[in-house]
């Protein structure tokens, strides 16, 4: 049988390489074919296959740091979190909320387009940053540079500009009070951006991913892309679901959430309009999406009610292979 192996991270213990990985590892005799996806959050680079180049840009706390990005064919792809992650910047206890800056990204930005490319992907998720995308505005290159250049932005959210701070502000350790200071500087960037660039990115879905840095973007002339689909499309998954037997996805929890833009959301519909069989496998699979699964005939896994939450954790490839197994075993 052919295995496509198409699945997001399991954060925290399992990339979408290693996912693949696992289940070649549970299907001996088998053809499995390897499709690391993502949403536009970590893991957008794997899906491309991986960084190929490493710029020093500024951190999100203005300390240098080395930035992995990939250039192939013309088209750059730029993880925001490898330029200006929460991770860089120590996590929520090392962040500086107020100070985090995107300059990083808009000079990764520049840097691809310096190197020839005339297309741009750049992955939103993972930011330590609520600056509404002004430090990399300000890192951009001049506006006449950027012509010609198709700036896409792979994004899993619909918050809104001003709503960054409000929704993402506690994951990158602001205050209450900072969340306030926070909004209120995006609410003023709003006018700015009018003002410099003749966009309100005020009412527009997901302008607040990455804290705001998809609303500053769109100013520049950047456009929003569900990034699952966005992905999808770029390595042609749809083709590669039709030339196997057996699909294989999933992620560290599915839920409502899961198809609503996400991997496993646009796999299962990529899957049924192809016509082919169909797994997911969760570290948790809620209720909600087992119902959701079960109507549409899809199978699924949960790994912590198989294997117990403690293993499903300590050792995600060995139950995804064991998982997978079983499955084929059936």
């Amino acid at each position: 049988m052919h295995l496509l192996a198409c699945a997001d991270k399991f954060r925290g213990t399992l990339d979408a390489v290693g996912f693949a990985a696992a289940v070649a590892a549970g299907a001996p005799g088998h053809e499995v074919t390897a499709q690391p996806m993502a949403d536009g959050g970590e893991g957008t680079l794997l899906a491309f296959g991986g960084a190929n180049r490493s710029t020093a840009v500024t951190g999100p706390l203005g300390t240098m740091v080395d930035a992995g990005w990939r250039l192939s064919r013309g088209r750059a792809v730029i993880e925001m979190a490898q330029a200006s992650g929460l991770v860089l910047a120590g996590g929520v206890e090392g962040n500086d909320p107020m100070g985090a800056t995107t300059a990083g990204t808009g000079e990764l930005i520049g840097r691809a387009v310096e190197a020839g490319a005339d297309e741009v992907i750049v992955g939103l998720g993972g930011s330590a940053t609520t600056d509404g995308g002004l430090g990399a505005l300000r890192a951009l290159p001049s506006p006449s540079r950027l012509k010609g250049i198709d700036l896409v932005l792979a994004c899993d959210v619909e918050t809104r500009f001003t709503d960054a701070a409000r929704v993402f502000g506690p994951q990158k350790g602001a205050s209450r009070a900072q969340i306030g200071l926070l909004t209120a500087r995006l609410e003023r960037l709003v006018e700015v951006y009018k003002n410099e660039h003749g966009t309100d990115v005020s009412e527009l879905r997901g302008a607040g991913a990455a804290g705001g840095l998809a609303g500053g973007l769109v100013a520049a002339g950047a456009r929003i892309e569900s990034g699952a689909m966005l992905i999808a499309e770029a390595v042609q998954l749809y083709d590669q679901i039709e030339a196997c037997e057996l699909v294989i996805t999933g992620e560290g929890r599915v839920d409502a959430t899961s198809f609503d833009g996400k991997v496993v959301g646009t796999v299962v519909d990529l899957g049924q309009a192809a016509e082919r069989a169909l797994l997911v496998v969760g570290g948790v699979v809620d209720d909600v999406a087992r119902v959701r699964l079960d109507d549409a005939g899809v199978g699924w896994v949960d790994l912590s009610e198989s294997f117990g939450a403690d293993r499903a954790m300590a050792e995600t490839a060995l139950c995804v292979a064991e998982s997978v197994s079983g499955w084929l075993s059936r």
